[in-house]
């Protein structure tokens, strides 16, 4: 992790990054507005600064060197972005860019419809989305914050609880017909199909129920529309979100494989997490303010 007394002063950067493109002090100085003697010293001052020479000055000119190069492009970088964060301050301060992690399903089927809503009373923040079946580091994936399954328990993020999840083990009519599955330790003798990121989610479904069975291997999907078509398609039964697949359900397209199966809630739950930087972004802080109030809503329902 960085501190600040790693970060040059912004006009040595702005020196070099003019100087770099251009190739030429004078060039460099006359868009600058200053004296070429002036940017010479302020790339003196940086190149004192990082311990290295970043110019290969010759009689006829000047250009960089190897680690010039690479160093440049990362200030040209850097300088647009803070040059973009600085005029979406100045034209939009109660908007803004929120980079966000989703898992694919949840993304789809729950959050995707609601987003509507949440560009409508907030027009100014533009959402980008992107999918993550799986814990990252925030420090190094440029996301401002994840939806997540399972604990509190990112490491170096904080966390919004959002709702709980209710399961059910689901399987088409016709698989439901030819198997008559009228109690749970039925299940232990069909085909049952699993999600790779549970590992051991149907054992501890079995074990909740108050079975100890040994549950057969089956067809592993990485993500839980897969999941749910296969089930749909009678490959066999699959343990599912139930507000996942609440179309399938009410189109008959799916059915509980065990009749008149109480709800039996997941061990873990979805939350909002982010990383301690990003705790006062406001377009996090409204995203997250939305979120919980939808999530609360869906919950009651």
């Amino acid at each position: 992790m960085f501190t600040r007394r790693d970060v040059p002063p912004t006009p040595l950067l702005v020196a070099f990054e003019a100087v770099a493109r251009l190739l030429s002090f004078t060039a460099a100085a006359a868009e600058l507005h200053l004296t070429q003697s002036a940017v010479s010293r302020q790339v003196r001052a940086l190149e004192e600064f990082v311990g290295t020479e970043l110019f290969i000055r010759e009689r006829q000119g000047v250009k960089l060197s190897g680690v010039g190069q690479a160093y440049a492009q990362e200030v040209r970088e850097a300088l647009t972005r803070l040059g973009s964060a600085t005029l979406a301050c100045k034209t939009n301060p109660q908007g803004g860019v929120l980079n966000l992690a989703i898992l694919p399903t949840f993304g789809t089927r729950w959050l995707a419809p609601r987003l509507p809503d949440f560009f409508q009373k907030h027009p100014g923040i533009t959402l980008n989305l992107s999918t993550r079946l799986a814990k990252f580091d925030f420090q190094l994936d440029r996301q401002d914050a994840a939806i997540h399954f399972g604990q509190a328990d990112w490491s170096g993020a904080q966390s919004a609880f959002l709702m709980p999840e209710t399961i059910v083990p689901a399987c088409s009519p016709q698989f439901f017909a030819a198997h008559r599955m009228a109690q749970v330790r039925d299940l232990a003798h069909v085909p049952l199909l699993h999600l790779s990121s549970r590992a051991g989610a149907w054992q501890r479904w079995f074990t909740d129920e108050g079975h100890a069975v040994q549950v057969p291997l089956g067809v592993h999907f990485d993500q839980f529309a897969t999941l749910a078509q296969a089930a749909v398609a009678g490959i066999g039964v699959a343990l599912l979100p139930r507000f996942l697949i609440e179309r399938e359900l009410q189109q008959g397209e799916l059915v509980c494989a065990v009749p008149n199966l109480p709800a039996l809630q997941s061990v873990g739950a979805y939350y909002l997490v982010w990383p301690e930087r990003r705790a006062h972004f406001p377009p996090l802080q409204i995203f997250r303010d939305w979120l919980q109030q939808q999530a609360q809503q869906f919950t009651e329902v």
